[in-house]
């Protein structure tokens, strides 16, 4: 006999075999039904129906993009871009760009509250659903950073490009020099100089940076956080928003999560990988983002004079957000519908 012969008799036994198993455990299961379903009475039917019921999973949503703050048409675009089938990375990177081209929002893009100096720096990161990641530091003259980081993660063998490098490669790649300091946040500029009091309020200094995440109609969920950082902030100061692992953290197996707030503090706790590493681990969406909260403001008393936020989403769809103090809102859009969600809080009185 040929050794193909033989190979396709053995798949063959194999193939039977595994269907004889297959049928002898179903042929089981429903017997053991047949059985359980004669000795119940009439009145146990409704109990074993909504057993049934109660044992179905919930559906798992189509497509979904939730995102930082009262950004809703940020997030709508980016829902309506994954319900018209666009990858997640895609839709999330020009869901971003309506609050980078929106010159009022001080946190973000042309518009932007600069540094002590007069200057409009701009950080901003992406993590696909492959796990790359592309991240821009410090760049001036650059409106859409957010499209810039992807530019890095998919065009260089480099994930991090910073300042006036960065500025370079994105004239390379067809991005327009544009001035981000606009009259208004000029004159609020000169006004500060009068003071130079930095004190950052809570649910100002970062109440529009935008971080976004989606999970399109395939499943591959991707993440951008985009902003301007602190405001009148130290010249060359960076956040969290750029660094993976802290502003945004994307595990496509698992979920992703994105931060909020006074960057300073995230960073020392690596926030956004410690949500995704929690939901590994079983934790929802919600509690790993309760926990997060819980392991900054566990380290003093310090939290009362600044606000950090995460929101969260796993593989299954669930999504979560929780903030230190009262007033941060996430967006969500999924299959067509629209909600900003008031977010529960660490310092909310019993």
């Amino acid at each position: 006999m040929k050794p193909v012969e033989v190979q396709s008799k053995t798949h063959q036994t194999r193939m039977n075999r595994r269907k004889f198993i297959q049928n002898t455990a179903l042929t089981g299961a429903g017997i053991a039904t047949g059985v359980a379903a004669i000795s119940c009475k009439e009145s146990d039917t409704k109990a074993l129906e909504t057993i049934e019921t109660a044992s179905v999973p919930l559906a798992k949503p189509t497509y979904i993009s939730i995102s930082t703050w009262n950004t809703e048409k940020a997030n709508t675009t980016s829902g309506e871009l994954l319900a018209q089938g666009k990858p997640a990375l895609d839709a999330i990177i020009d869901g971003v760009a309506i609050e980078e081209a929106n010159e009022e929002n001080t946190t973000v893009g042309i518009g932007a509250t600069p540094d002590r100096e007069g200057n409009v720096t701009l950080d901003a990161c992406v993590m696909s659903p492959e796990g790359d990641y592309g991240a821009v530091l410090a760049v001036e003259n650059i409106v859409h950073v957010a499209a810039l980081a992807r530019k890095v993660m998919e065009e260089t063998p480099h994930v991090i490009m910073a300042g006036k490098g960065a500025e370079e490669f994105a004239y390379t790649q067809g991005f327009k020099k544009q001035k981000l300091l606009t009259p208004s946040s000029e004159k609020a500029w000169k006004e500060w100089l009068k003071t130079s009091n930095y004190q950052p309020a809570i649910n100002v200094e970062n109440h529009d940076t935008i971080g976004m995440l989606a999970m399109d109609t395939s499943g591959k969920i991707a993440g951008v956080c985009t902003t301007s950082g602190l405001g009148y902030k130290m010249k060359g100061r960076v956040g969290d928003s750029p660094i993976i692992g802290a502003g945004l953290f994307v595990d496509d197996q698992i979920g992703a999560a994105v931060a909020t707030g006074m960057g300073e503090e995230v960073l020392k706790t690596v926030g956004s990988f410690l949500v995704v590493e929690l939901m590994r681990n079983g934790m929802s969406p919600q509690k790993a983002c309760e926990e997060a909260i819980h392991r900054i403001v566990k380290k003093g008393d310090r939290y009362k004079d600044f606000q950090v936020a995460y929101i969260a989403m796993n593989n299954a769809g669930e999504t979560g957000s929780y903030a230190i103090h009262e007033g941060f809102t996430m967006m969500k859009y999924s299959d067509g519908k629209s909600e900003a969600i008031v977010s529960d809080h660490f310092t909310k009185k019993p």
